[in-house]
């Protein structure tokens, strides 16, 4: 490891302890991708120049997420302008009969969703169906984002079982057949998602003991005849079942990742352009529409803008994105911290397991989730090869790690989708999720130890 790692490593532990001081991190960021540009290029004015590349390259892979939230929140305007928001929200008022039963569905939901179109599209899915329910049931949107994070970027994203994307880039790198590795996933999966959900729960269960219930409001300060509107009740349920057909196609024509949160993005401006044609008053709507899509990206860029100077330090540590801005010969930074622990020498339990975890944990701070799959079951492999402990078990503990940690529940760079449709800080968010997710980690690296 030369200089570039040291700059790398020593910026994103002042980061942590300015998260762990509730402190912000924007200004530690920018410092940082000065400092990795300046030890990479030798070159001050090159430097520089770094600095304003990976921002761009930051926002440029931040994009289609920064869009689809606008183009949600957009479409929530068009619902709110008619009604139609509170229509749709009545059938499923008898589900959630409180806070309780609004986390633990809302949780669910986005669990399922996640096991089958992927978490980022399930955000925006669960964001324009479920929100506004758990809100109005109660659930303090801190909360929401947490109860979303969780199921679905955590125990969702981690087991992955139904797509298997993360399941056979950890298996191959670690050499087993999918099989055997997908059944040494299910007990330390099984582990680490039952702590944190009961460590979450108790959090939750503390902290809306403190949080009265919300007053019942009433119909939004419209008038009831204009929510009863028949075209109002028309948009009330063609939101639902367009977004549900989406599902229906996602399976359908397996579109998974991107494809899939674009279906979602473009299906919201369908349903938006549909609202503001037929509601009445088309001349009056050429103008509407422009002003609820400025609010709609002012909300998107209100939450990004710092989280795309963040983003952009830490994804100087992913070696294809670093080479976007540094160029040819860019350092795959935490793949090469991964490999430099991988060659510590032990043949006892407890370190080997506790080097794996730690070695998933720095693979995960870009937070991809998928980019250090490679290298913890690779890891895993060789500790194997070496001292005769299961390389299964290993592998499988390295991928969940690596998945809760860059997936990602605990780094604000991670939880920006939920935390954005929440309306929340995404460094809020990874902060409410750090000590259930610390304490799963430690069941997690508990049961493994007794399991290779």
């Amino acid at each position: 490891m030369g200089l570039v790692h040291w700059c790398y490593l020593g910026v994103a532990l002042l980061v942590m302890a300015a998260l762990l001081l509730k402190k912000e991190i924007v200004l530690p960021c920018i410092i940082g991708i000065f400092l990795v540009g300046l030890a990479h290029t030798k070159n001050v004015v090159t430097a520089i120049g770094v600095m304003y590349n990976s921002v761009i390259n930051s926002a440029t892979e931040l994009l289609g997420i920064i869009i689809v939230i606008a183009l949600i929140t957009t479409l929530s305007k068009g619902l709110s302008l008619l009604g139609s928001d509170e229509l749709m929200i009545r059938p499923l008022k008898a589900l959630v009969r409180g806070r309780k039963s609004a986390f633990f569905i809302l949780g669910a939901t986005m669990l399922i969703f996640s096991w089958f179109l992927w978490p980022s599209p399930a955000v925006a899915l669960i964001g324009a169906l479920l929100l506004p329910v758990a809100l109005k049931a109660g659930l303090p949107a801190i909360w929401v984002a947490v109860s979303m994070n969780i199921f679905g970027h955590g125990i969702g994203l981690s087991s992955d079982y139904f797509i298997q994307g993360a399941p056979n880039i950890t298996a191959q790198a670690a050499g087993i057949p999918i099989d055997e590795f997908l059944r040494a996933t299910v007990p330390v999966w099984l582990t680490m998602s039952a702590v944190v959900i009961a460590v979450s729960y108790v959090m939750f269960l503390r902290d809306i003991r403190k949080t009265p219930l919300p007053a019942e409001k009433n119909d939004g300060g419209l008038p009831a005849e204009q929510k009863r509107t028949p075209f109002a009740v028309f948009i009330a349920v063609l939101t639902p079942a367009a977004f549900i057909g989406d599902i229906v196609l996602m399976i359908a024509f397996d579109l998974r990742g991107g494809d899939a949160t674009a279906l979602v993005g473009g299906t919201s401006l369908l349903v938006l352009c549909v609202i503001m044609i037929f509601k009445g008053d088309l001349l009056n709507s050429l103008e509407e529409i422009s002003d609820f899509l400025i609010q709609g990206f002012q909300f998107a860029l209100k939450i990004f803008a710092p989280v795309v100077i963040i983003a952009a330090f830490f994804f100087l540590g992913n070696g294809e994105l670093a080479a976007k801005v540094l160029g040819e010969g860019a350092p795959n930074i935490l793949g090469d911290v991964g490999n430099a622990l991988s060659n510590t020498s032990t043949v006892f339990r407890l370190p080997l397991v506790l080097i794996e975890t730690l070695v998933a944990v720095i693979t995960g701070l870009d937070g991809s989730g998928f980019s250090g799959l490679p290298i913890v079951g690779a890891v895993a492999r060789t500790f194997s090869s070496n001292t005769g402990y299961s390389t299964a078990y290993l592998a499988a503990l390295g991928q969940v790690v690596t998945v809760w940690v860059g997936g990602g529940t605990i780094i604000p760079w991670g939880v920006i989708p939920v935390a954005s449709i929440c309306d929340i800080k995404a460094a809020d968010l990874a902060r409410r999720n750090l000590f259930p997710v610390c304490c799963g980690i430690l069941a997690a690296v508990t049961v493994t130890v007794f399991l290779i």
